[in-house]
C-alpha cells in the first residue's frame, strides 16, 4: 500500500488513522510517496522522518504496482494503473470552497480530479449520507464511488472525554482555570487571517490566574509562513503563556480540554461544537458551503464582538451554554458515531482484496496526553483590590489579585489605582528585558529555594541589584514564602491549600503594604478574580539589615 503524502494536513490525518487499521498485520507493507507539488508541502518530509516512515519519491510511483493508494489529499495526480485509490477527508467532509491549483476558480474541498473520477479507480470516504447526496449533486461521476464510514477523528474526540482532566493537567491548566481555545483555518477569511491580534488581546483581557489561552492553527498556516515567522508574529502572545499547539496530534487533546472555543468555519471548530464545547464565532468566511453542517453552525453559534468586553463574552459563552445545543450539527455531519475505525478497516481490506485480520474490530482509542507547548510568563501587570482592611475585629481583609502578562500590556485595558486598588509590575528572576526588571516594584524568584537561608540570600541580592523595587519574594521548599521588604523587614507567608505561584504571595504582601495593614500576625483571604480563594497567615521574622533606599 502506498500512502500519498502531499501536505502536512493530509499526512497527519493518515498517520492518526492508519496504525489502528493495520495493527499487527504483517501481510501489508506501507510506503509513503512524497508528492512535492503542493504549495503547502513544507514540513511533510520532516514529519515522515520523525514518525519513522519509509519514503519514496513521487516520480517512482509509476514504476511500481501497488495494491492500493491511500490519501487524505484529494488533489493528487496518480499515475496510470489499475489499483484503487482510497481518499479520506482531511477535515469534516466537503464543507469548504478552496482555490483550485489547476484553474483560477474555486473548487469543493475533498473532491478528486476529473481524470481520477473518470478512471473509476477513486473511492471517497464520507462521514454522513448527506455528503453522498452533496457529492452526487455537484459531481454525478461520484455515483457509487463513496464509502460511508463515519469520522474516526470525531469518534476519538468524543471517546476521550474521560481523560479530559489528564489533558488539562498536562497543558498546565489549573483546577480553577478555564481553557479558552482559538481555532483558525487558513486563508484570508480565517480567524487569524482577519484578526491576527486576537490572541494577544485575549491574553491581555483574561486574568491569567483564571484563564489559559490556547491556539489550534491550520497546518497550512505553518507551511505557508513557517514556524519561525508564525512565532515571530505572535511573540507577545507566546511570552504571555499562549499554548500554541503543534500541528501534529496535540490539537485533539487540547480541543477535548477546552472550556470554550473561539473559532471560524474550519473543521476544528465544527469538531469542537459537535462534541459539546461552548462556542463563539470570531470569523466566518463566505467559502463555507451552504447546506453543510459548517454553514448551519453559523446560524446556531453566537458571534464574538471584537470591540466588546472579551472577558464578559467568554464568561457568558460558558455560563449560558446549554448541553445539546449543537447535537444537531453532530447528527448532520457524523453518522453512527463510534463505528468509523471498524468500518474503515473493512473498506481498506476489501480494496486490498484481503480478509480482515481475526482480531476484533478496532474501536476509537483515547488520545495520548500531550506535552505543554507554553513558555513561562516572566513579568506581570498586577492589580490588588483590598477590602475589609481596618474593619471590624475578627474579620480578615480580602486581597483580590488579578495578573496580566506584561508582554501584552499594549492590548489590555489601562490599569489605574484607586482608594483600595493598586497596580504594580512584578518580574520573575528569569525576565530577559532589563528595562522591565529595573522598573518592577516586585521581584519573584521562579523556583523554590532549598532553605530559608538561601531564600534570604537571594532576596538581599535582588534588592541590592534592583534598587527600584519595593519587595522581593522567594518560595521555600515546603510550600511557604519569604517576602523581603525594602525597609529590612521579612515576612513569612503561608497559604492553606495547594502550593501557589509565589507571585500571588508577593501580590498579597504588596496590597497590604499599600493600605498600611499590619503584617505581623495578619490573617487574610487571598482571592483571584474567579471563585478560587484561600486563607493566608503572615508573620514578621527578625529584622534584616535594610537594603539601599529606593
Amino acid at each position: 500500500m502506498v500512502v500519498a503524502a502531499r501536505t502536512v494536513t493530509s499526512t497527519v490525518r493518515v498517520l492518526e488513522t492508519l496504525p489502528s487499521l493495520l495493527r499487527d498485520d504483517n501481510r501489508v507493507t506501507v510506503v509513503f510517496a512524497y508528492d512535492p507539488s503542493s504549495a503547502f508541502n513544507d514540513g511533510v518530509l520532516d514529519l515522515l522522518q520523525a514518525e519513522g516512515c519509509r519514503v519514496m519519491p513521487w516520480e517512482q510511483l509509476g514504476d511500481i504496482e501497488p495494491d492500493l493508494i491511500l490519501s487524505a489529499s484529494e488533489n493528487i495526480d496518480v499515475p496510470d494503473g489499475d489499483c484503487p485509490v482510497l481518499v479520506l477527508p482531511h477535515g469534516v467532509g466537503f464543507q469548504k470552497l478552496v482555490p483550485d491549483s489547476r484553474s483560477p476558480e474555486s473548487r469543493l474541498s475533498g473532491v478528486v480530479p476529473d481524470s481520477l473520477l473518470e478512471s473509476g479507480r477513486a473511492w471517497l470516504a464520507v462521514s454522513h449520507p448527506a455528503q453522498e447526496r452533496q457529492l452526487l449533486a455537484a459531481r454525478p461521476e461520484t455515483a457509487g464511488r463513496t464509502l460511508l464510514v463515519g469520522d474516526p477523528c470525531f469518534d476519538e474526540l468524543v471517546g476521550s472525554r474521560p481523560r479530559r482532566g489528564a489533558y488539562r493537567e498536562a497543558l498546565g491548566v489549573g483546577e480553577h482555570q478555564r481553557l479558552v481555545v482559538i481555532s483558525s483555518t487558513w486563508g484570508p477569511t480565517s480567524l487569524l487571517g482577519r484578526h491576527p491580534e486576537l490572541l494577544p488581546r485575549l491574553l491581555a483581557r483574561l486574568p491569567a490566574d483564571e484563564y489559559r489561552v490556547g491556539a489550534i492553527t491550520h497546518p497550512n498556516i505553518w507551511s505557508a509562513h513557517g514556524a519561525w515567522q508564525l512565532r515571530t508574529l505572535q511573540s507577545a502572545a507566546l511570552e504571555a503563556g499562549l499554548l500554541l499547539m503543534p500541528t501534529v496530534h496535540a490539537w485533539r487533546p487540547a480541543l477535548v480540554a477546552a472550556d470554550v472555543l473561539l473559532g471560524d468555519h474550519g473543521s476544528v471548530t465544527l469538531y469542537g461544537a459537535s462534541a459539546g464545547t461552548p462556542l463563539l464565532l470570531a470569523a466566518f468566511g463566505d467559502d463555507a458551503v451552504p447546506g453543510t453542517a459548517a454553514h448551519e453552525m453559523a446560524a446556531l453559534a453566537p458571534r464574538l464582538d471584537l470591540r466588546g468586553d472579551l472577558l464578559r463574552q467568554v464568561e457568558d459563552a460558558v455560563d449560558r451554554h446549554t448541553p445539546g445545543r449543537y447535537d444537531g450539527l453532530a447528527r448532520q455531519a457524523f453518522a453512527d458515531p463510534g463505528q468509523a475505525v471498524a468500518r474503515l478497516r473493512s473498506a481498506l481490506y476489501r480494496l486490498l482484496e484481503l480478509p480482515e485480520p481475526p482480531s476484533p474490530p478496532p474501536s476509537p482509542a483515547m488520545l495520548p496526553v500531550p506535552q505543554s507547548p507554553a513558555s513561562p510568563v516572566t513579568s506581570w501587570h498586577v492589580t490588588t483590590d483590598v477590602t475589609g482592611a481596618g474593619g471590624r475585629a475578627g474579620e480578615p481583609p480580602t486581597v483580590t489579585v488579578r495578573r496580566f502578562p506584561a508582554s501584552v500590556a499594549a492590548y489590555g485595558a489601562p490599569l489605574t489605582d484607586g482608594p483600595a486598588s493598586f497596580t504594580h509590575l512584578a518580574c520573575g528572576d528569569d525576565e530577559r528585558d532589563h528595562r522591565l526588571a529595573e522598573s518592577a516594584s516586585v521581584l519573584v524568584r521562579r523556583g523554590p529555594a532549598p532553605s530559608p537561608v538561601e531564600a534570604l540570600a537571594w532576596i538581599e541580592e535582588a534588592l541590592a541589584r534592583l534598587p527600584g523595587s519595593l519587595l522581593a519574594v522567594s518560595a521555600v521548599r515546603g510550600g511557604w514564602c519569604l517576602a523581603g521588604l525594602r525597609d529590612g523587614r521579612t515576612v513569612e507567608v503561608a497559604v492553606t491549600g495547594p502550593v501557589l505561584d509565589p507571585g500571588l504571595h508577593a501580590a498579597l504582601v504588596y496590597g497590604l503594604l499599600r493600605v498600611g495593614h499590619p503584617l505581623d500576625g495578619a490573617q487574610v483571604t487571598l482571592r483571584t478574580g474567579g471563585s478560587w480563594e484561600e486563607d493566608a497567615v503572615l508573620r514578621l521574622r527578625p529584622t534584616r539589615t535594610a537594603g539601599p533606599s529606593a
